[in-house]
């Protein structure tokens, strides 16, 4: 039964990540910023962990991509996120680290990681910090947000059984 709830909890946070980055963005620099995708990050790192938290990201950015609403850069930009901040609020328990782990991991991290990234895949020829500010602006919003929307759940009840074993 736990694990069916799990299953369930990370199919709702993939169709709220795709449906939301079709109804929340702003253009941030050469990209566009889908702050629904870093927020969920924030979320799902908070209440599922780490590996839960990566692969709602990579079920998102896969789906996005099928649907031709993301691109190839959707795969770092969210996972290396995700994954630091499940890691980093598993390892504090303060949300506050989970939305830094979100930045430092999509803002920082993954625009840097997406410069041979894109060389790769894309055929791009671009600097070092070309995809930073794009991905700095995308990932500081949504975990902002993620950040308000967690301090938020904490308080209501239905939130607390979920988090019950």
């Amino acid at each position: 039964m736990k694990r069916i709830k799990l299953l369930v909890i990370m199919a709702m946070f993939t169709a709220i990540g795709t449906y939301g980055s079709t109804m929340l963005w702003f253009p941030a620099g050469i990209a566009k910023a889908y702050p629904v995708q870093h927020a969920l990050n924030v979320i799902a790192g908070v209440i599922l962990g780490p590996i839960p938290a990566v692969i709602i990201a990579f079920a998102t950015s896969l789906l996005r991509n099928l649907l031709g609403t993301g691109s190839l850069l959707a795969f770092p930009g969210s996972m290396i996120g995700a994954l630091l901040a499940g890691y980093l609020f598993h390892k504090t328990s303060k949300p506050i680290f989970a939305a830094l782990g979100e930045f430092v991991g999509t803002g920082i991290i993954a625009s840097l990681v997406a410069v041979p990234y894109a060389s790769i895949l894309l055929g791009t020829k671009t600097g070092a910090l070309f995809y930073m500010p794009s991905f700095a602006v995308s990932s500081f919003a949504g975990s902002i947000i993620g950040l308000i929307l967690v301090s938020r759940l904490v308080k209501i009840k239905s939130f607390q059984l979920l988090n019950q074993n």
